[in-house]
């Protein structure tokens, strides 16, 4: 692989040129995912910037160029440049001074091979030199790069201790990057020390778990965690298999893909269940509704637009997909409007109350049942009611 960064978008910003001239030269250095991702000839979202400059040095070159400047994770030397094409951070060398597996403590350093050493995986330890375009690879990452290989840098043992979540994290980048068969030593560590997750926050873990599951197709990564037991230590309701058919089912329909929608395939038709895993994963009010609703399928087929219509395209879709029903009725098919209000049944001579609003329900549900009939049809319904 060339050690040069290609040309690319971002690296033609005129407001980047501008942020990297007022660093000084020899100051910085690009590093991480925008490094990757170009090699990759994937579309780069976020540049960062790695420099041995102290963030209060950073800080005070920003302001003598104009450049606005966010001291975003000062503690740990990070800075943001807020860019007219989009914010940068830039991040002072580091090694870890210690670590207890869900934060570190750092001291800053000047040694950019000592700051790629602390980094988790080699294909994120790439630095490339904003002038030059000239890569520095310290620990073989464009050799993985160019293999697909995912691999921690150096003891993949002492990288997971430093912090537990780089599980999770290999687990996301091996789905995303990773070829077969996976780094035999990276496996191992992951399936020993997967114990270690439980010591982790329910945010974050439920974070990473979303960010693999809506990735293109982790179907078979989530599977190889079930077998090497680190997926029973998160979600010891996950079923791999259910979650394989249901992809299968995605792109059998060009839909894209959905990590909530996943996760439910990989959960039992039982509620109770997903409001424990929405409660374990701290998601939202309405990621537990959606994955709630999503456990109260049946075997039994559903009336899909009745579904669609009470709670929405998104989660008939859900349903639709886990269970492997026929998505026809949806297709072409715009949810209606109920074309009856309150004050039509007032016109009729009913007082305004309690009754307006049972007849409306009774009515509501009639047209439901009879599939979504035309106005006409509604105001027959609301006379035989009122008839009765």
């Amino acid at each position: 692989m060339d050690k040069r960064l290609p040309e690319a978008q971002w690296t033609q910003r005129t407001d980047l040129a501008a942020l990297v001239a007022a660093l000084g030269a020899g100051n910085a250095r690009y590093v991480g995912g925008a490094v990757r991702d170009t090699l990759l000839g994937i579309a780069v979202r976020d540049v960062d910037l790695a420099t041995p400059l102290l963030p209060e040095d950073v800080i005070a070159r920003l302001d003598k160029a104009d450049i606005r400047n966010v001291p975003t994770g000062i503690e740990h030397g990070t800075i943001t440049a807020v860019l007219p094409d989009g914010p940068v951070e830039i991040t002072t060398l580091r090694h870890d001074v210690s670590t207890d597996g869900r934060r570190a403590t750092v001291a800053f350093a000047t040694d950019w091979q000592e700051d790629a050493a602390r980094r988790d995986f080699t294909i994120n330890a790439l630095y490339a030199d904003p002038d030059t375009r000239e890569i520095f690879d310290y620990f073989g990452g464009l050799a993985d790069l160019e293999s697909r290989t995912v691999r921690f840098i150096g003891d993949a043992r002492q990288r997971i201790r430093e912090d537990h979540l780089r599980i999770l994290r290999y687990f996301r980048f091996q789905a995303r990057f990773g070829s077969q068969p996976a780094d035999n030593d990276s496996e191992s560590a992951c399936a020993q020390l997967a114990p270690m997750l439980k010591g982790l926050s329910r945010e974050r873990v439920g974070m990473e778990m979303l960010n693999t599951l809506g990735l293109r197709n982790p179907a078979a990564t989530i599977a190889r965690m079930a077998e090497l037991g680190v997926l029973p230590e998160i979600l010891p309701e996950g079923d791999p298999q259910a979650l394989h058919a249901m992809i299968a089912r995605e792109q059998a329909h060009a839909i894209a893909p959905d990590a909530i929608r996943r996760l439910s395939s990989l959960l039992p038709a039982e509620p109770e269940t997903a409001k424990q895993v929405a409660a374990r994963f701290r998601l939202s009010n309405a990621q537990k509704k959606r994955l709630v609703l999503a456990a109260s399928r049946s075997d039994d087929a559903p009336d899909v637009r009745a579904l669609a219509y009470r709670h929405g395209r998104e989660q008939a879709l859900d349903q639709l997909l886990i269970t492997g029903a026929d998505l026809a009725p949806l297709k072409g098919w715009d949810i209606p409007v109920f074309p009856l209000k309150g004050g039509e049944i007032v016109a009729r001579g009913v007082a305004a109350g309690p009754d307006v609003a049972r007849i409306l329900q009774t009515i509501e549900t009639r047209w439901i049942a009879e599939g979504f009939p035309d106005a006409q049809r509604v105001n027959a319904i609301l006379a035989e009611e009122l008839d009765v």
